[in-house]
Protein backbone atom coordinates (compact mmCIF):
# COMPACT_ATOMS: atom_id res chain seq x y z
CA UNK A 1 0.00 0.00 0.00
CA UNK A 2 1.39 3.37 -1.03
CA UNK A 3 1.26 6.08 1.63
CA UNK A 4 1.67 9.71 0.59
CA UNK A 5 3.22 11.89 3.28
CA UNK A 6 2.93 15.62 2.69
CA UNK A 7 5.25 18.09 4.42
CA UNK A 8 4.70 21.83 4.15
CA UNK A 9 7.35 24.28 5.28
CA UNK A 10 8.53 27.87 5.16
CA UNK A 11 11.78 29.20 6.63
CA UNK A 12 12.08 26.13 8.85
CA UNK A 13 15.82 25.45 8.57
CA UNK A 14 16.18 24.97 12.33
CA UNK A 15 13.69 22.09 12.53
CA UNK A 16 12.97 20.65 9.08
CA UNK A 17 15.79 18.12 9.47
CA UNK A 18 13.95 16.46 12.38
CA UNK A 19 10.92 16.00 10.16
CA UNK A 20 12.81 14.65 7.16
CA UNK A 21 14.79 12.18 9.29
CA UNK A 22 11.62 10.82 10.89
CA UNK A 23 10.15 10.12 7.45
CA UNK A 24 13.35 8.82 5.83
CA UNK A 25 13.74 6.40 8.75
CA UNK A 26 10.39 4.67 8.26
CA UNK A 27 10.54 0.94 7.51
CA UNK A 28 7.55 1.00 5.13
CA UNK A 29 8.76 0.35 1.58
CA UNK A 30 6.17 2.38 -0.35
CA UNK A 31 6.17 5.98 0.81
CA UNK A 32 5.65 8.93 -1.51
CA UNK A 33 7.08 11.96 0.28
CA UNK A 34 5.90 15.31 -1.07
CA UNK A 35 7.48 18.54 0.20
CA UNK A 36 5.77 21.87 -0.43
CA UNK A 37 7.99 24.83 0.47
CA UNK A 38 6.68 28.38 0.47
CA UNK A 39 9.80 29.88 -1.07
CA UNK A 40 12.11 29.75 1.95
CA UNK A 41 15.09 32.09 2.18
CA UNK A 42 16.76 30.86 5.38
CA UNK A 43 18.53 27.69 4.27
CA UNK A 44 15.54 25.37 4.50
CA UNK A 45 16.08 24.20 0.92
CA UNK A 46 19.72 23.38 1.64
CA UNK A 47 18.58 21.02 4.42
CA UNK A 48 15.87 19.53 2.21
CA UNK A 49 18.36 18.77 -0.55
CA UNK A 50 20.42 16.62 1.81
CA UNK A 51 17.38 14.29 1.92
CA UNK A 52 16.40 14.78 -1.74
CA UNK A 53 16.82 11.11 -2.71
CA UNK A 54 13.89 10.14 -0.48
CA UNK A 55 11.58 12.92 -1.66
CA UNK A 56 9.30 12.06 -4.56
CA UNK A 57 8.15 15.63 -5.30
CA UNK A 58 9.54 18.99 -4.20
CA UNK A 59 7.93 22.35 -4.92
CA UNK A 60 9.32 25.67 -3.71
CA UNK A 61 7.27 28.74 -4.55
CA UNK A 62 5.20 31.42 -2.85
CA UNK A 63 1.75 30.34 -1.74
CA UNK A 64 -1.38 31.85 -0.23
CA UNK A 65 -0.88 30.25 3.16
CA UNK A 66 -0.79 26.94 5.02
CA UNK A 67 -3.93 25.45 3.52
CA UNK A 68 -3.05 26.46 -0.03
CA UNK A 69 0.24 24.59 0.47
CA UNK A 70 -1.56 21.55 1.86
CA UNK A 71 -3.93 21.52 -1.09
CA UNK A 72 -0.98 21.64 -3.50
CA UNK A 73 0.36 18.53 -1.83
CA UNK A 74 -3.00 16.78 -2.03
CA UNK A 75 -3.27 17.49 -5.75
CA UNK A 76 0.12 15.85 -6.29
CA UNK A 77 -0.47 12.81 -4.07
CA UNK A 78 -0.92 9.39 -5.70
CA UNK A 79 -0.90 7.16 -2.62
CA UNK A 80 -3.78 5.04 -1.35
CA UNK A 81 -3.58 6.86 1.98
CA UNK A 82 -2.47 10.40 2.82
CA UNK A 83 -0.89 11.82 5.97
CA UNK A 84 0.56 15.23 6.86
CA UNK A 85 3.83 15.68 8.77
CA UNK A 86 4.73 19.34 8.65
CA UNK A 87 8.01 21.14 9.27
CA UNK A 88 9.28 20.57 12.78
CA UNK A 89 6.92 17.66 13.44
CA UNK A 90 8.03 14.02 13.56
CA UNK A 91 6.54 10.60 12.99
CA UNK A 92 6.81 8.75 16.30
CA UNK A 93 8.80 5.56 15.74
CA UNK A 94 10.21 3.90 12.62
CA UNK A 95 7.36 1.41 12.22
CA UNK A 96 4.44 3.86 12.37
CA UNK A 97 3.70 4.11 8.64
CA UNK A 98 3.92 0.35 8.11
CA UNK A 99 1.60 -0.15 11.10
CA UNK A 100 -0.91 2.28 9.62
CA UNK A 101 -0.73 0.57 6.21
CA UNK A 102 -1.53 -2.72 7.95
CA UNK A 103 -4.51 -1.13 9.71
CA UNK A 104 -5.90 0.20 6.41
CA UNK A 105 -5.40 -3.20 4.78
CA UNK A 106 -8.17 -4.51 7.04
CA UNK A 107 -10.56 -2.56 4.81
CA UNK A 108 -12.90 -1.30 7.53
CA UNK A 109 -11.96 2.39 7.65
CA UNK A 110 -11.64 5.48 5.47
CA UNK A 111 -9.74 7.36 8.18
CA UNK A 112 -7.65 6.07 11.07
CA UNK A 113 -6.28 8.24 13.86
CA UNK A 114 -4.21 7.74 16.96
CA UNK A 115 -2.63 9.88 19.67
CA UNK A 116 -0.20 12.79 19.50
CA UNK A 117 2.51 14.21 21.73
CA UNK A 118 2.79 17.99 21.83
CA UNK A 119 6.34 18.92 22.74
CA UNK A 120 8.46 21.90 23.68
CA UNK A 121 9.51 23.71 20.47
CA UNK A 122 13.14 23.81 21.62
CA UNK A 123 13.35 20.40 23.30
CA UNK A 124 11.35 17.62 21.65
CA UNK A 125 12.01 15.29 24.60
CA UNK A 126 9.81 17.48 26.81
CA UNK A 127 6.15 16.50 26.40
CA UNK A 128 3.94 19.46 27.25
CA UNK A 129 0.57 18.00 26.31
CA UNK A 130 -0.75 14.57 25.38
CA UNK A 131 -3.56 14.50 22.83
CA UNK A 132 -5.37 11.22 23.30
CA UNK A 133 -7.61 10.57 20.32
CA UNK A 134 -9.80 8.02 22.10
CA UNK A 135 -12.44 5.68 20.74
CA UNK A 136 -14.36 7.16 17.83
CA UNK A 137 -17.94 8.31 18.25
CA UNK A 138 -19.39 10.78 15.76
CA UNK A 139 -21.35 12.68 18.41
CA UNK A 140 -18.14 13.59 20.24
CA UNK A 141 -17.82 16.48 17.77
CA UNK A 142 -20.78 18.06 19.55
CA UNK A 143 -18.72 18.20 22.74
CA UNK A 144 -15.82 20.04 21.11
CA UNK A 145 -13.76 16.96 20.20
CA UNK A 146 -11.75 16.30 17.05
CA UNK A 147 -8.99 13.80 16.34
CA UNK A 148 -5.44 15.16 16.07
CA UNK A 149 -5.12 16.19 12.42
CA UNK A 150 -1.42 15.34 12.25
CA UNK A 151 -2.24 11.99 13.84
CA UNK A 152 -4.88 11.09 11.27
CA UNK A 153 -4.37 9.10 8.06
CA UNK A 154 -7.11 9.37 5.41
CA UNK A 155 -7.71 7.49 2.17
CA UNK A 156 -6.94 9.66 -0.85
CA UNK A 157 -10.26 8.84 -2.52
CA UNK A 158 -12.05 10.56 0.40
CA UNK A 159 -10.33 13.83 -0.52
CA UNK A 160 -11.25 13.26 -4.15
CA UNK A 161 -14.92 12.72 -3.28
CA UNK A 162 -15.41 15.26 -0.52
CA UNK A 163 -12.91 18.00 -1.30
CA UNK A 164 -9.78 19.58 0.11
CA UNK A 165 -9.07 22.28 2.72
CA UNK A 166 -11.14 25.47 2.58
CA UNK A 167 -8.71 28.31 1.98
CA UNK A 168 -11.18 30.94 3.19
CA UNK A 169 -10.59 29.57 6.70
CA UNK A 170 -7.17 30.73 7.88
CA UNK A 171 -6.54 28.82 11.12
CA UNK A 172 -9.14 26.04 11.47
CA UNK A 173 -9.55 24.54 8.00
CA UNK A 174 -8.22 21.26 9.39
CA UNK A 175 -11.12 21.16 11.86
CA UNK A 176 -13.62 21.98 9.11
CA UNK A 177 -12.23 19.23 6.87
CA UNK A 178 -12.40 16.61 9.63
CA UNK A 179 -15.89 17.75 10.59
CA UNK A 180 -17.03 17.63 6.97
CA UNK A 181 -15.60 14.17 6.35
CA UNK A 182 -16.49 12.52 9.64
CA UNK A 183 -19.58 14.28 10.98
CA UNK A 184 -21.38 15.46 7.86
CA UNK A 185 -20.52 12.67 5.44
CA UNK A 186 -20.08 9.92 8.04
CA UNK A 187 -17.01 8.29 6.57
CA UNK A 188 -15.80 5.14 8.33
CA UNK A 189 -13.42 6.12 11.12
CA UNK A 190 -11.36 4.06 13.55
CA UNK A 191 -8.99 4.79 16.43
CA UNK A 192 -5.72 2.99 17.16
CA UNK A 193 -4.24 3.41 20.67
CA UNK A 194 -0.81 4.42 19.44
CA UNK A 195 1.19 7.66 19.44
CA UNK A 196 1.60 8.49 15.75
CA UNK A 197 3.23 11.90 15.79
CA UNK A 198 5.26 14.24 17.96
CA UNK A 199 4.65 17.88 17.09
CA UNK A 200 6.00 21.15 18.35
CA UNK A 201 3.64 23.51 20.10
CA UNK A 202 3.17 26.93 18.53
CA UNK A 203 1.00 26.09 15.50
CA UNK A 204 -1.02 28.69 13.65
CA UNK A 205 -4.14 28.24 15.83
CA UNK A 206 -2.24 28.55 19.14
CA UNK A 207 0.17 31.46 18.63
CA UNK A 208 -1.74 34.08 20.58
CA UNK A 209 -5.06 34.83 22.24
CA UNK A 210 -6.16 36.51 19.02
CA UNK A 211 -5.38 33.37 17.03
CA UNK A 212 -7.16 31.17 19.58
CA UNK A 213 -10.20 33.43 19.38
CA UNK A 214 -10.14 33.32 15.58
CA UNK A 215 -9.80 29.54 15.65
CA UNK A 216 -12.91 29.24 17.82
CA UNK A 217 -14.84 31.59 15.54
CA UNK A 218 -13.85 29.45 12.55
CA UNK A 219 -14.90 26.27 14.38
CA UNK A 220 -18.36 27.80 14.76
CA UNK A 221 -18.32 28.73 11.07
CA UNK A 222 -17.42 25.17 10.13
CA UNK A 223 -20.73 23.90 11.46
CA UNK A 224 -22.74 26.50 9.55
CA UNK A 225 -20.77 25.96 6.35
CA UNK A 226 -21.81 22.31 6.52
CA UNK A 227 -25.46 23.01 7.25
CA UNK A 228 -25.29 21.98 10.90
CA UNK A 229 -26.37 23.86 14.03
CA UNK A 230 -23.38 24.38 16.32
CA UNK A 231 -23.51 22.68 19.69
CA UNK A 232 -23.45 25.10 22.67
CA UNK A 233 -21.18 22.63 24.49
CA UNK A 234 -18.30 23.68 22.25
CA UNK A 235 -18.11 27.09 23.94
CA UNK A 236 -16.68 25.55 27.12
CA UNK A 237 -15.71 22.04 26.04
CA UNK A 238 -12.93 22.89 23.60
CA UNK A 239 -10.91 25.06 26.04
CA UNK A 240 -11.39 22.47 28.78
CA UNK A 241 -10.03 19.73 26.52
CA UNK A 242 -6.83 21.73 25.99
CA UNK A 243 -6.46 22.24 29.72
CA UNK A 244 -6.94 18.50 30.33
CA UNK A 245 -4.14 17.72 27.85
CA UNK A 246 -1.71 19.63 30.05
CA UNK A 247 -2.11 17.00 32.78
CA UNK A 248 -1.36 14.05 30.48
CA UNK A 249 2.11 12.98 29.44
CA UNK A 250 1.35 9.89 27.34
Amino acid sequence: MKVSIITICYNAAAHIGDTLRSIAGQDHDDIEHIVIDGGSTDGTLDVIHTYRSGIAQLVSERDRGVYDAMNKGLRMATGDVVAFVNAGDMIEGAATVSAMASEFAKGDADAIYGDALMVDPDDISKVKRFWKGGTYARERFRAGWMPPHLGTYIRRDVYERLGHFREDLKVSADYELMFRFMYKHRIRVRYVPKVLVRFRLGGVSNRSLAHIWRANVEVYRAWGLNGEQVSPLIVVAKPLRKIAQLFRRG
